[in-house]
């Protein structure tokens, strides 16, 4: 039976509870020891790096990130790899987003510095905001972001109108820009190939693993590349059905520390692991 090494965890819905919590002791008791049998671990999320790294204070500088769903990959604090889109794909898409045709549509644009949010988007949604980007600024206009690289729009709109909107960045910017949701009216734009999937093929590149030792947990549309190409890729109990059918396996709820249920199974060497 092929072994174990690397397991990537998405965070929220996977690996976090719903009150954005995990049994830290309990995890550390499974890293241990996975790192004396010389298996990796890879935080894969869209979230923010810093905001990922306040998650594992005492092992962030040992641990890998697959940060912003693919754009920045980081062994330690080593930088592997940084995405970007042009400027002038990032005006394309500003122009195809303040079009008016997606009511309620809030964004922001982040980069390897900070992520950015224009003058006017709702105190309480950018409240919401600062949860998952522990570096956002205020700018009216694309310049003010100086250098920066900037590598993914994270919108926020209606149920109703996600899948238009998804349609229409495929149309006008194919390309250039690639969509995925996460769900709860949450979408993702991203440089096409800069997905999970391609972050965790930099890691296992560098450190000499094959995808069929990859262990992958998700638990939205943009776990799909990563739970597709991991050789034990597992979906969450709370997942939708989509993102079940891409996953070999199931795990328990991320209420029910599922993620660390199956480490330890893993660990253990329980099936499907035997």
């Amino acid at each position: 039976m092929t072994a174990v090494k690397m397991v990537a965890v998405d965070m929220d819905g996977t690996f976090l509870n719903d009150q954005k919590q995990y049994d830290r002791q309990r995890f550390m008791r499974c890293y241990e020891e996975m790192k004396a049998r010389g298996i990796r671990f890879v935080v894969a999320s869209g979230n923010q790096y810093y905001q990922l790294k306040s998650f594992f204070p005492d092992i962030a500088s040992e641990i890998a990130f697959v940060a912003e769903n693919g754009a920045w990959v980081l062994d330690g604090d080593e930088e592997l790899f940084c995405g970007a889109f042009s400027r002038e794909d990032i005006q394309s898409v500003l122009d195809t987003l303040e079009n008016g045709t997606y009511p309620g549509l809030r964004y922001i644009l982040c980069g390897r510095e900070s992520a950015y949010y224009f003058d006017g988007v709702e105190e309480q949604w950018l409240t919401k905001m600062r949860h998952y980007c522990h570096r956002l600024k205020a700018i009216t206009s694309l310049d003010e972001t100086n250098n920066d690289r900037l590598f993914k729009f994270a919108l926020n709109l209606s149920d109703d109108y996600v899948a238009p909107l998804m349609a229409d960045i495929q149309r006008l910017h194919a390309g250039a820009a690639d969509a995925t949701s996460s769900g709860h009216g949450s979408v993702d734009l991203i440089v096409p190939g800069h997905h999970k999937a391609n972050g965790l093929a930099i890691l296992a590149q560098r450190w000499g693993i094959e995808h069929p030792q990859v262990l992958a947990f998700g638990d939205g549309g943009n776990d799909l590349e990563m739970l597709k190409q991991s050789g034990f890729s597992f979906a969450m109990a709370n997942a939708p059905q989509r993102v079940k059918e891409a996953a070999r396996f199931a795990a328990p709820a991320n209420n029910d520390a599922g993620v660390l249920q199956i480490i330890e199974k893993m660990l253990a060497g329980e099936p499907p692991f035997a």
